[in-house]
This record gives structure tokens, sequence and C-alpha cells, in this order.
């Protein structure tokens, strides 16, 4: 029973912060064109998103372990809400401050949170270890549905109720807010170990160095990061001279992952005990 007390803890306060992040993907580039720019520097504010968090994430484990992990998850809500308002303005260097600031609020929302938990759970209430995957099982299955239902939510306020692309923008900030203010204030603190920036890079880089597999699969990850990244820019102006709803299409493109991902498990722990090559 602590056990599960705990766990739905962190969940209702990681949980809102995973729903504003999807509901922010998919009418982006048609809020961008609806304000007159051209795919060219569309394509320029992406790429700021993109930069942001790639640069960041060099040095975000080091940060969060300085600053706090409570206090980074709560930044993380602050600077995803400030991004989320400035797609409110016409102006394109507004909107790119807002994808750097997104960049950088995702890049926290993905290290910060878990760090957070497996801190809480192995070294403050000294759970099993063995416990820690049914967290981040539940984790993936609500982030499923949570991303279903963004497509959904966001095609609804847009669309149904006439209020225009920019409103799943919108909807996302009380979900922040919530996932900030839950976090700021049911959470503990808690900290990693002191360590230069340099350090940190350099351990990373000695250890893909070090290992073949480990800079092999660094490459093919990056590769399919890279398509993935491609897709999300390419996908609307694709989909949307044809009529297609937007956000029911990025419905089904979650939907399809998360079956895709629940098919993998099962054959890889299932009968078939198939394997990774």
């Amino acid at each position: 029973p602590a056990f599960r007390r705990f766990q739905w803890e962190f969940l209702l306060g990681y949980l809102p912060a995973l729903a504003a992040d999807w509901l922010q993907g998919p009418l982006l580039f048609q809020l961008l064109h609806s304000r007159g720019f051209l795919r060219s520097q569309i394509a320029a504010l992406y790429s700021c998103g993109f930069a942001s968090n790639v640069a960041f994430g060099l040095i975000s484990g080091v940060f969060v372990d300085r600053l706090g992990r409570k206090k980074s998850c709560v930044l993380s809500s602050g600077l995803c809400s400030v991004s989320c308002l400035l797609q409110l303005s016409r102006d394109f260097l507004a909107l790119a401050v807002g994808r750097v600031l997104a960049g950088l609020g995702t890049s926290l929302l993905f290290s910060a949170f878990e760090s957070w938990y497996i801190h809480e759970h192995l070294e403050r209430h000294d759970f099993p270890a063995e416990w820690v995957p049914d967290t981040f099982t539940r984790v993936a299955l609500w982030n499923s549905g949570l991303a279903v239902a963004a497509g959904l939510v966001a095609e609804l306020v847009a669309e149904w109720l006439v209020l225009g692309p920019v409103a799943p923008f919108l909807v996302a900030v009380p979900f922040l807010a919530l996932s900030g203010i839950f976090a700021g204030k049911n959470w503990d603190e808690n900290y990693g170990k002191s360590r230069s920036c340099g350090k940190a890079c350099g351990e990373g880089l000695r250890g893909l160095v070090s290992d073949p597999r480990a800079l092999l699969l660094g490459l093919v990850q990056a590769l399919v990061e890279s398509i993935l990244l491609i897709f999300a820019f390419l996908w609307t102006p694709v989909l949307e001279p044809h009529g297609i709803p937007l956000g029911i299409a990025f419905s089904g493109f979650t939907a399809a992952s998360a079956v895709g991902s629940a098919l993998f498990r099962r054959g890889v722990t299932g009968r078939l005990r198939l394997q990774p090559l």
C-alpha cells in the first residue's frame, strides 16, 4: 500500500506534464502556417526547438543534479507554459524563443521526473529495485492513452469548437500548471552527485568509444530519431490538402505506435520469444 501511494503521487505529477507535451504536437505546423510563415521559416522554427533540446541534453543531467530534481520538474512546467503562451504571438522572434523554451522544457521533462522518481524509490523509501519497472510500465500505458486523447482534444477545440490551431497550446497550460504545483507542494527535493559538465560529457564519450555496441546503438537510435523528426515536420503539409482532420490523424499515428510497442513486448516476452538483432 505504501508503494502504491508513492507511485500514484508520482503519476499525478508526471502524467499532466506528458499530456501537455502531447497536446503541443498535432497542430504546430498548422498554427505556424496560419501565421503566414513560409515552409522554410517553419522549418527554421522547428529546428530551433530540436537544436535547443539536443544542446541542453548534453548538460541536462548535470544541471538537474545540481539544481535539484524537484525544482527541475517545476522549471520544466514553467518553461513549457511560457512556450505555449508565446504561440499567441505572430512575431517570428517570439515564436523562435518559444520553440527554444519548448526544447529546454522537454529535455527536462524526460530527465528530471524519472531521475526524481528513481532516487525517491530506492534511496528515500527503500523499495525493491524490482518494482521500478512496474511504475514505468504504468507510465508507458498512460502515456499511450494520453497521446491518442491529445489528438482528439486538439481536433475538438481547434475545429469543432472553432477556436483555431492555437487552442491546444492554451489547453496545455493548465495541465502544466497542475504538474508544477503538485510536484512543488507534494514532492521532496533530492539531488545527484556534484560533477562538472566537462567531466560528465567526457565519461559519456569514453563510454561510447570503449564499447562498440553502445556506439552502434547510439548511431541507430540517432538515425531513427532523425526519421521521426523529419516525419513530424512533413506529415501535416502532406495530409492537410486532402482535408484529413489533423488531430484524428495524429491520434491514429500514436495509436499505431502503441500497438507496435505492445506487439514487440508480446513477441519478446511471450511464446514466440523473439530476440532483437
